[in-house]
């Protein structure tokens, strides 16, 4: 496919990923071995994955477009992780469940419409690049919302909530689009 047709209105392609500059001055660290994944709310099967129940899931190799906000595109990105189809087989949301809240580790949120999730394709990245995540990229896990932009694909996840009214996330609340849709430049309300 041309580059043209990949990238977004307004975005530009780089060649490495960026890491953008944590919410709180510095990249958390999260010990594996100290790493859960609530996954509650509006959800028949409320779970606490650690670290190694996590990683028996079923996990894939994707390669996925990645847009930031701030006009830059790492096209054809490595990944490896959980679909999130898979997380809703098996937490399986009550029909009042709207909204998904992903949370991170330094109290960043993000709000996406779970019917989204459902239609459009989405995962849990354990590895980038076939290395475990880094730090500055959001590891040990993230999620990767692909056809959103990249402030929905919170970094340093630790717990998924699902609920039935909205609830916008960090930017969001800061003045951001409540849905980021980079092919319609969602980046601002």
């Amino acid at each position: 496919m041309p580059l043209k047709d990949k990238l977004p209105p307004g975005q530009h392609a780089v060649t490495k990923m960026v890491a953008m500059p944590p919410i709180g001055g510095s990249h958390p660290h999260i010990d594996k071995k100290d790493w859960r994944l609530r996954v509650c709310g509006e959800v028949e099967n409320e779970i606490i994955w650690n670290w190694e129940e996590f990683n028996k899931l079923t996990q894939k190799d994707f390669v996925v477009d990645f847009h930031c906000v701030t006009h830059w595109s790492k096209l054809d990105q490595p990944f490896f992780g959980v679909e999130f189809s898979d997380v809703l087989r098996i937490v399986k949301p009550k029909p009042k469940a709207k909204f998904v809240i992903f949370e991170s580790a330094d109290g960043y949120t993000s709000n996406v419409v779970l019917k989204e999730l459902k239609e459009n394709f989405a995962f849990i990245a354990t590895k980038m690049n076939g290395v475990e995540i880094e730090d500055k990229f959001g590891g040990p896990a993230r999620v990767v919302i692909p056809h959103l932009y990249a402030w929905k694909s919170t970094k340093y996840l630790t717990a998924i909530r699902f609920q039935e009214k909205d609830e916008p996330g960090f930017w969001e609340t800061r003045g951001y689009n409540n849905h980021g849709d980079p092919w319609k430049e969602e980046r601002y309300s």
